[in-house]
């Protein structure tokens, strides 16, 4: 299928996603920044008003990172914009920035729309929102399901600048007119690959339908397959194009590190091992499914170490209060599966174990980019048995990165 890998030397020639070929099997996508696009690299230099600019350095930004450099202005400008970057760049500050700067503050109506994948980025989205737009007194509300649909109507009907949501909820909002959209000019998909994986797709197009038609459109998105492409075609007038590179990605500043273990067995003590290094700041273990992270949280349990546990199975509520319990740092250290590694920023993290190696290389970055966000440092340790030597020199190679073996002194790194 064309999930193309924008990365082919891809032919000069202005921005484009120039189709070539015979049918969708056979696309050679060309997806190229489009040209004129500058780089801002100072907050100052964007125009950016000057009581979210305290709001933003408040929060602890200093300089725009490399989607942020590129994406600010285009959006700000009004222009609907696709913006390729992974996990760990800065697009969910960026999505708030420019939600920020384009609200009008005195209108209590929703202006802008963030639909996200799963309920955590929703709800950390409207956090940053909440905290960067805390000057100019933004208005924002999460709408995800899971949660009590008294409360969101509640909100809603007290008014608020901006909804960041689950696609299903926010459908279910507009359909009862509780979330009105006459005043929306923004809609942003963030993750949209991993929407449409999620089967989200005629949610959004519903959604869509509801909108008014000179809306902004903002389209983030870590791979670009045929889908999302069909989709801006839709959704988009003349989009300006960035796409930030692999290379400039976060695994700068993350050191990497893997063990090598003969027997699965062997990894418990390991970690057992590692315990002490862990909870010097706060980590994040990652296992392949629901059933590990349940059986290796008893197992630790058992030993009598500190920890807790988190994934896709678990009651929202459960979700919420385990997630706020690790942001405050009462627990410092969390069992997970994949459902943690997209979009989610514990200031904390600087530790990731992967006590299994992912599955597919992609998820890779989005789990350890989750220590060491934009411009920190973390460490990562990955758990090896023979037969993953052969995945964990794919990783290296296509990250075109070094993974070297764990070193005694690891705590005095983190």
């Amino acid at each position: 299928m064309a999930a193309a890998t924008m990365m082919q030397g891809s032919s000069r020639g202005g921005g484009g996603a120039g189709r070539r070929g015979g049918g969708p099997e056979d696309d050679k996508l060309v997806f190229e920044t489009t040209e004129g696009v500058e780089a801002i690299t100072t907050f100052d230099a964007m125009g950016i008003k000057d009581d979210l600019l305290r709001g933003i350095y408040q929060y602890g930004f200093e300089k725009p990172s490399a989607i942020q450099q590129r994406a600010v202005m285009p959006i700000i400008k009004g222009r609907d914009v696709i913006a390729q970057a992974q996990s760990g760049t800065g697009k969910t500050s960026m999505i708030a920035l420019t939600v920020c700067q384009m609200l009008d503050t005195s209108n209590r109506e929703v202006q802008a729309l963030i639909l996200s994948p799963t309920r955590e980025l929703a709800t950390q989205t409207e956090k940053v929102i909440l905290a960067i737009g805390d000057f100019i007194n933004i208005q924002a509300h999460a709408c995800v399901g899971g949660k009590s649909v008294g409360e969101d109507i509640r909100k809603l009907e007290n008014g608020v600048h901006v909804v960041s949501g689950t696609p299903g909820r926010v459908c279910d909002m507009i359909k009862r007119r509780t979330l009105r959209t006459r005043a929306i000019k923004m809609l942003v998909l963030d993750e949209s690959d991993e929407m449409l994986s999620r089967g989200f797709k005629d949610q959004i197009y519903d959604v869509y339908r509801y909108l008014p038609p000179d809306l902004q459109v903002v389209l983030i998105s870590a791979t670009l397959p045929h889908e999302i492409l069909e989709m801006t075609t839709k959704f988009m007038t003349d989009p300006v194009k960035i796409l930030v590179k692999r290379d400039e990605l976060t695994l700068e500043g993350i050191k990497q590190f893997f063990v090598a273990v003969e027997r699965e067995e062997w990894k418990f003590d390991t970690l057992c091992d590692l315990y002490d290094t862990l909870t010097i700041t706060q980590a994040v273990i990652f296992c392949n499914t629901k059933r590990k992270v349940d059986w290796l949280t008893e197992k630790m349990r058992g030993y009598n170490f500190t920890v807790s546990s988190m994934h896709g199975d678990m009651p929202q509520k459960e979700r919420d209060a385990i997630m706020a319990e690790f942001r405050s740092g009462t627990t410092r250290v969390l069992i997970t599966t994949d459902v943690w590694a997209r979009g989610l920023d514990v200031q904390q993290v600087s530790l990731v174990i992967n006590y299994d190696l992912p599955n597919n290389r992609e998820l890779y970055i989005h789990r350890i980019g989750r220590s060491g966000r934009f411009g920190r440092k973390g460490v990562a340790i990955n758990f090896v048995k023979s037969d993953d030597i052969k995945i964990l020199r794919d990783i290296e190679q296509y990250y075109s990165t070094q993974i070297d073996e764990m070193p005694m002194n690891v705590a005095d790194l983190i």
